[in-house]
């Protein structure tokens, strides 16, 4: 549009629309426009198209047509229709016959068929998932393939050239290069896949034009680059034929799921070349297995039977039981009776065996008929469980959306209830309302969730749940990219400063990443650098900077980046004005002043070493650059040395005060006037030097009587006092010269005269006013580099009449507006050579001249230039081919290109011997080749590349040594490929497309033979190269099995080269299935191999039985290797027949060979007899596992005594202390679990110490367990440990007296168990 908001009218009054026509119609569209359009253009697929044999384009007036003859699907795709300004773009669809025979493809289409193979090959993810789905519901239907052979080649033919379900032409969009020629050769087509499996999308680039790999991205809806999600799921692969000098990139979708539907777009971007194309990807769910109906394939009876019976039977002669009658026939074991089947709802044995235990699987058999519940139980393994499709939702959540950070998203399902409720989970956590940031719809049968200002944290996984169906989705929040609205500045530092890098960015809060020479800057735990946020703003801050921080310093955002340097410098001070000597006059006023580079500089006053005390009459001033020292009526004690001394520095400034002091003498009458300019101590003729700027003071003592009349003159000119700068002041004994402010005008010589009437005297007095220097011109860039750049200029027109010591030089990047200093010491020379800059970044530079006085005006800016270098030479130049006339050369780009990119390569030869290179063509050539024509025959030549770029030719890349014009004999070679070193197995029908590559020059002769006779060419075509031939059987036949020999023959050398092809097919059935043996539930089969092989070797036999009564067959053994097997498990009572297929590399035999005769299996009759078993005895006595232990516990604590016992039948047990029955005793608690048996004492106390006994018994015997038990007082023991440390002899008696009736009762007790 050329004005944003602005939408112009369209050209067009009648638009043509999208149609779909039957193959091999005519179509047409009609555009009408507006009056005054001039011309109208069509395009397909983006190229104009014009009258021709294949379409008519017709245009009457406002009415224009386009008529495509005989539609194919090559015709279809998208059409574009083109009026001024306006473009409207319409599709065509060619809609395939319904009957797919084979019949002839039209001439058009079969002028076109390799095309359509190559554009066939981008998407390989549809003819697999067709085959495979096509295979898998064979296998469940167990039915034969009703196509042949010839049928199934015929449609695998005709896959890769449909446009319809398999393969979509991808509509094009993108904007082509400038000069129209498209980057792309091969565009990705759109694609349809099943779930699960998997499709690669392909586009090729041709790279004969370009110089460099093309960058390619690939994006899923608008803008999601999915190079972001390669992974195990999705792959990006490239490579490059450097024969037919092709990039060919891929994209590969592993295990397609329903969410990778959608559109898609590929971008190419080449230089200043761009070209883009969309295409759609559509998943299929995964196909739905046929209802196997079990009932009918293994009843015994077929419904079909019972339903004839149930005709032949009147209404209400059914009884109880009839359906189980009618699915079941005993006819054997049951009574016969009539039979009635009541029609219901069918059952699925198939989910009542999955949903089964295993246990249960022969009860599910014999209730439903199942006869060969083995071969089901396979047939149930290979089965897939289908998922059934939910109902709930019409419309679900898309596989992924994008959205900008900052914006609103919108998420809408429609659900088959208006009422139903719906859940939202954001990662597997359900959302609620909050606030204005996740807000609920309900309109309708529409279910919408509006998510606002969308940030990072709102890139997550969505699900909206409805009962036992869930819908999901995924959302990208997509950051914009921050740009830098203020780069970065260049510093130039002191060491020790704080350095202080300033940006701007164009959103708040976004992340920068600073690095200085490539490395990341962190904060570290010194606080070297810190960072700071305000706003869009960020700064980086280095304390005290060093000489190891120079360098330069990036700052990088997720979509910018800018680049300072930073120089720190040692701290140097500079003089731009010394300070004068002067020489004044009592009461009057005295001013020192100097100027130094840093403005920051301070200092101090002394006078004659001592430092200057300000006062009233002393003033010490420090503005900018300037210090200032001002003594205001000069007095003789102010006469004497003074002295600047800056801080910080080793140097100082001096000059001297003069004061001059007038003497008068006695002067008689009528004195003639005089001039004492001596009393200066120099010649009359003295030259006075004034800075420009400053006042030029003049005093002249003069004497005569009368008082003198004082006359001053320059250039014989009378100065006379105005109200400007000069002025004249006259006294009786001097007179005072005064120029404010003196300029480069006031230079001369001033004559002074002086008169009165006793005489005349004069005096001349030269002036020179010093100034600094006129700027230099502007800088002249003579030569850049890669990171530097030589400029040169001219001195100034007027040094200020003083010298010049040197120059300053600064540079600024352009857009910039801080000028950074080069140098610290004055330049010398009119040249300089700066260093350390940056490639590609736009440069200028100004250079200041200084003289004694001080530094001048800065030159105007050089031209802006940018520092970069000449590539480096190309590389590996080679011969590629040589005539009598021509040679062809080939090289590589270069490894070093720089930031501009390459302009072309200049290729130069010469005559061997000569310097006198020529161009071998007009300009410079993109191409890394080059063919050059019209050489002399026989003549040797040197041939030399060179690159060029903005800085200039490279150097050149030459060959070794010099090359003869003139054709090369080579030895003729087949290069055969490994694959056909083997033999070719091809399958009937299958295409061959043999290339084999070969060497020789030249003119080489090619020829093939088969079985040493010439080739049939009817059926055979043979295309021979220059460098390769090819062997073309469209449809392969056995007839073409056989040697073929190749011949390359150049004058009288010769190269063969021997390749075996075999075309097989299926085989024969086998011959004579006989049945050799039966005994029990087995059957022996023996057969003989099949009279027709197919050509190739049998790899097995695949073995069927089916009853007799059903006649359904059932897989027995598969790849049987011998011509005889015996199969069992059969069931009792059953008549079987069968039936072998012979099977080799194609796959099994059309037809197979059955035994003629059946088998019964008989049933024996015998008796089961359960076999007899003897009753175990598990009685046996008591027994301790684990008896009682001897313990020891303290006095006051509660205790336990634990043994296990075991004894059948269940032992009693009695606990004994001292041999006396402890049951009636409260103080002692038993346990008993699981054969532990538990006796507790309850705060034993001394006297509880003696032998316990655990005695046990049952009618078997008895058992007994003994164990002794101490009980210490732990106060005793405590009493006895202290008495004996504090050595009390009768506390320790009392103490042992205890310790001795504790002993004797603890013996009491032992003697009562004795007992």
């Amino acid at each position: 549009m050329s004005e944003a908001g602005r939408k112009p009218a369209s050209s067009f009054t009648k638009k043509p629309r999208s149609a779909v026509f039957n193959l091999g119609s005519d179509a047409t569209f009609t555009a009408e426009t507006e009056k005054g359009v001039a011309k109208v253009r069509w395009q397909q697929h983006g190229a104009d198209m014009a009258a021709s044999d294949r379409w008519t384009i017709i245009s009457e007036g406002t009415k224009h047509t386009l008529t495509i003859h005989a539609v194919s699907s090559l015709d279809s795709g998208v059409y574009t229709v083109i009026a001024g300004s306006s473009k409207v773009k319409f599709e065509l669809k060619v809609k395939e016959p319904e009957d797919s025979g084979c019949g002839s493809v039209p001439p058009r289409e079969a002028e076109h068929e390799p095309t359509r193979d190559a554009q066939a090959a981008s998407v390989t993810g549809n003819v697999s998932s067709t085959t495979s789905r096509d295979a898998a519901a064979g296998e469940l239907s167990g039915e034969k393939e009703p196509h042949s052979t010839d049928q199934e080649v015929c449609d695998s033919e005709k896959v890769p050239a449909s446009s319809g379900t398999a393969l979509k032409r991808g509509s094009v969009e993108g904007t082509s290069s400038q000069d129209g020629v498209p980057l792309f050769l091969e565009r990705p087509q759109s694609g349809t896949v099943t779930v699960g499996l998997d499709i690669i999308f392909t586009s090729r680039v041709q790279g004969t034009n370009i110089l460099k790999k093309p960058t390619v991205r690939w994006f899923k809806g608008k803008w999601m680059d999915v190079s972001s999600k390669t992974g195990a799921h999705l792959q990006l692969k490239e490579t490059y034929d450097r024969n037919r000098k092709v990039y060919t990139f891929e994209m590969h979708i592993i295990q397609a799921k329903s969410n990778d539907a959608g559109g898609y777009r590929c971008e190419v971007t080449d230089k200043d070349r761009f070209d883009c194309c969309n295409f759609e990807l559509t998943v299929h769910d995964a196909p739905m297995q046929e209802e196997v109906n079990i009932l009918s394939q293994f009843r015994r009876t077929s419904l079909a039977a019972a339903g004839s019976r149930k005709r032949t039977l009147t209404s209400g002669s059914s009884t109880d039981g009839g359906e189980e009658a009618g699915e079941l026939d005993f006819s054997g074991l049951l009574k016969k009776r009539d039979v009635k089947v009541e029609e219901g709802s069918k059952i699925d044995v198939w989910e009542i065996l999955q949903n089964a235990p295993p246990s249960q699987y022969e009860k599910i058999a014999f209730q439903y008929g199942i006869t060969d519940l083995r071969g089901m139980l396979k047939r149930l393994k290979r089965m897939r469980k289908d998922e059934k499709k939910g109902t709930a939702f019409l419309t679900k959540l898309g596989g992924a959306y994008q959205v900008d950070k900052g914006q609103k998203l919108k998420l809408m399902v429609e659900v088959a209830n208006p009422d139903a409720q719906v859940k939202w989970l954001k990662n597997g956590q359900e959302l609620h309302p909050s606030g204005s940031k996740f807000i609920f719809e309900n309109i309708g049968n529409k279910r919408m969730l509006t998510i606002n200002h969308c940030s990072l944290a709102d890139d997550a996984a969505y699900k909206c749940v409805l009962g036992d169906e869930k819908t999901t989705t995924e959302l990208f929040v997509r950051e914009p990219p921050v740009l830098i609205t203020h780069p970065l500045e260049d510093q130039v530092v002191m060491v020790g400063q704080r350095v202080e890098f300033e940006l701007e960015v164009s959103e708040e809060g976004a992340l920068v990443k600073w690095e200085r020479n490539g490395q990341e800057l962190r904060r570290e735990e010194t606080f070297k650098y810190r960072f700071k946020k305000d706003g869009k703003k960020h700064v980086l801050f280095i304390n005290e900077a060093t000489k190891e921080d120079t360098g330069h310093y990036t700052a990088k955002t997720n979509g910018d980046q800018s680049v300072a340097e930073l120089l720190v410098q040692e701290k140097q001070l500079e003089v731009y004005q010394d300070i004068a000597d002067l020489t004044v006059k009592a009461e009057e006023q005295a001013v020192f002043k100097c100027e130094v580079s840093d403005e920051k500089v301070k200092g101090t006053w002394l006078k004659n070493g001592v430092e200057v005390i300000p006062n009233d009459r002393m003033q010490i001033t420090h503005t900018g650059r300037i210090h200032k020292l001002v003594i205001d009526n000069v007095r003789p004690e102010d006469e004497g040395d003074y002295t600047f001394v800056p801080e910080g520095f080793a140097f100082n400034l001096s000059a001297k005060l003069n004061f001059l002091e007038v003497k008068i003498d006695y002067v008689p009458q009528q004195d003639p006037p005089k001039i004492h300019l001596d009393c200066f101590g120099r010649i009359p003729d003295a030259t006075i030097v004034v800075v420009a700027g400053n006042k030029l003071r003049l005093d002249v003592p003069i004497t005569g009587d009368p008082v003198p009349t004082v006359i001053w003159t320059k250039a014989d000119q009378v100065i006379t006092e105005l109200d400007g700068r000069v002025h004249i002041e006259k006294h009786p004994d001097h007179c005072v010269f005064i120029v404010e402010r003196a300029e480069r005008c006031d230079q001369g010589v001033y004559t002074v005269v002086v008169n009165n009437p006793a005489g005349e005297d004069r005096a001349d007095i030269t002036v020179k006013v010093v100034d600094v220097p006129d700027p230099p011109d502007a800088p002249r860039v003579l030569s850049v580099g890669e990171d530097c750049c030589t400029i040169q200029w001219e001195p100034p027109a007027f040094d200020g009449g003083q010298p010049v010591l040197g120059y300053v030089l600064e540079r600024k990047k352009k857009n910039s507006y801080r000028w950074m200093r080069l140098n610290f010491d004055l330049w010398k020379e009119p040249t300089y050579e700066a260093k350390r800059m940056i490639e590609g970044v736009v440069y200028e530079m100004r250079v200041y001249a200084v003289n004694s006085i001080g530094m001048s005006r800065h030159s105007q800016a050089s031209r802006p230039f940018i520092p970069i270098a000449p590539t480096s030479e190309p590389t590996n130049l080679t011969v590629e081919n040589v005539s009598d006339t021509t040679i062809a050369l080939k090289w590589r780009a270069p490894e070093k290109v720089g930031a501009t990119g390459l302009d072309g390569y200049l290729v130069e030869y010469c005559k061997e011997g000569s310097n006198d290179w020529l161009p071998a063509q007009q300009g410079l050539t993109d191409r890394n080749s080059i063919l050059i024509r019209d050489l002399l025959t026989g003549e040797r030549m040197h041939f030399r590349v060179r690159a060029i770029n903005m800085a200039g030719p490279s150097a050149a890349a030459s060959l070794s040594q010099a090359v003869t014009i003139r054709e090369i004999v080579q030895q003729p070679r087949i290069c055969l490929p490994r694959n056909l070193r083997q033999k070719v197995l091809k399958v009937v029908g299958e295409t061959v497309n043999l290339m084999i590559p070969f060497q020789g020059k030249p003119r080489t002769a090619v020829s093939w033979l088969k079985d040493g006779q010439p080739l049939n060419l009817q059926n055979i075509t043979v295309r021979n190269g220059d460098s390769d031939t090819i062997l073309f059987i469209r449809s392969a036949e056995r007839g073409h099995s056989g040697i073929y020999q190749l011949k390359v023959e150049v004058e009288s050398a010769l190269d063969t080269a021997s390749i075996h092809i075999q075309v097989i097919d299926r085989p024969g059935p086998p011959v004579a299935v006989k049945i050799r043996e039966v005994w029990g539930l087995n059957v022996t089969l023996s057969w003989l191999p099949p009279k027709d092989d197919g050509n190739c070797e049998i790899t097995g036999y695949t073995i069927q039985k089916a009853d007799k009564k059903t006649m359904e067959w059932f897989v027995v053994y598969e790849c049987c290797r011998r011509t005889e097997c015996s199969v069992s498990e059969l069931v009792m009572g059953n008549e079987y027949f069968f039936r072998v297929f012979t099977e080799n590399l194609c796959g099994l035999s059309k037809e197979a060979a059955q035994s003629k005769d059946s088998v019964y299996i008989q049933k024996p009759g015998r008796q089961y007899k359960p076999p007899s078993y003897k009753e175990p005895d598990f009685t046996e006595p008591p027994k301790f596992t684990r008896p009682l232990i001897d313990r020891s516990v303290i006095c006051g604590y509660n205790a336990t005594l634990s043994c296990a016992l075991r004894g059948t039948p269940k032992p009693k047990v009695v606990w004994c202390k001292n041999q006396l029955d402890l049951s009636g005793d409260p103080r002692y608690r038993m346990f008993s679990n699981q054969g532990v048996l538990t006796l507790e004492i309850r705060k034993p106390s001394p006297f509880d110490a003696g032998i316990y006994s655990c005695l046990a018994s049952n009618p078997l015997g008895e058992a007994r367990s003994d164990c002794k038990l101490e009980v210490r007082d732990f106060r005793l023991d405590s009493l006895a440990k202290d008495t004996e440390e504090d050595n009390h002899p009768n506390m320790k008696a009392e103490v042992l007296e205890r310790m001795e009736m504790v002993n004797l009762s603890q013996v009491f007790s032992l003697q009562v168990f004795n007992l």
